[in-house]
């Protein structure tokens, strides 16, 4: 098997995100590939320095949209392939609106996992649709966690002494998504908390809290509907409005 088939096979088994720039035409280095990560860490190369930096700063536009593209560049032309592995998403807290998330979740192709200190919230007979149940605090398994760019994250647990310290944890990590349930006034004084304790103001200002879309839901189960649909929408980067527009008059 070739270098190239080894990394794409690897990258794969890993479930990274990753994108393949490959040149397809237009200069002598047709055929050469480029391995791009959302870091913008690369490996191999077109052939070209510039050529490999034009690429990379593109490749990595699309990873966050998770498209392919064509482009080109003066005389060259590369196909810009991006591998997303299916979506995950980390629910933190296993009370009860957690469960229709992860039933809506699992519909929706994205593997679910839920972590919670308490072990009587975290059992197979409440989520029996879940992929993986994780007995521990939420900034003790934070670590633990294979957190990238193709993780969406769910803080349900609706409370300081655990969403302040998973808050922390998470800080480091690139997510995504990070959503935060609780009130404007119960997210401003956890917000005031983080920042005493040195978390950055671009990762407080990136969290989305009160978490989900307007829909007007009370029950867990619309609740955890707005929240499902609000992270689709930051999936395709959308703002989640009507599609429907009133007709000019």
């Amino acid at each position: 098997m070739s270098d190239f088939a080894n990394r794409l096979t690897e990258n794969l088994r890993a479930e990274k995100i990753f994108a393949v720039a490959t040149c397809i035409g237009g200069n002598e280095n047709v055929g050469a590939h480029l391995f791009i990560y959302p870091d913008g860490s690369n490996e191999n190369t077109l052939g070209d320095a510039a050529l490999d930096a034009r690429v990379i700063a593109d490749a990595r536009e699309l990873l966050a949209n998770e498209r392919s593209e064509t482009r080109a560049y003066d005389d060259a032309q590369v196909f810009i392939e991006t591998y997303a592995p299916p979506p995950r998403l980390i629910i933190f807290g296993g009370v009860h609106t957690a469960i229709p998330l992860t039933h809506y979740a699992k519909i929706l192709d994205f593997r679910v996992t839920i972590v919670d200190g308490r072990s009587h919230f975290v059992t197979p007979k409440r989520f029996p649709h879940a992929d993986e149940l994780i007995v521990e605090w939420p900034d003790d398994a934070v670590p633990h966690l294979a957190i990238d760019a193709s993780t969406y994250v769910v803080i349900l647990t609706h409370d300081p002494k655990f969403d302040i310290p998973a808050l922390k944890a998470l800080s480091t990590t690139k997510p995504r998504y990070i959503g935060a349930m609780g009130s404007r006034e119960t997210r401003r004084q956890h917000m005031q908390e983080l920042r005493a304790q040195g978390v950055s103001d671009e990762f407080l200002q990136s969290v989305y809290g009160p978490v989900g879309l307007d829909l007007g839901g009370r029950s867990p189960e619309e609740m955890a509907l707005a929240i499902m649909a609000q992270i689709i929408a930051v999936r395709y980067r959308h703002d989640g409005g009507h599609l429907m527009h009133v007709a000019d008059e």
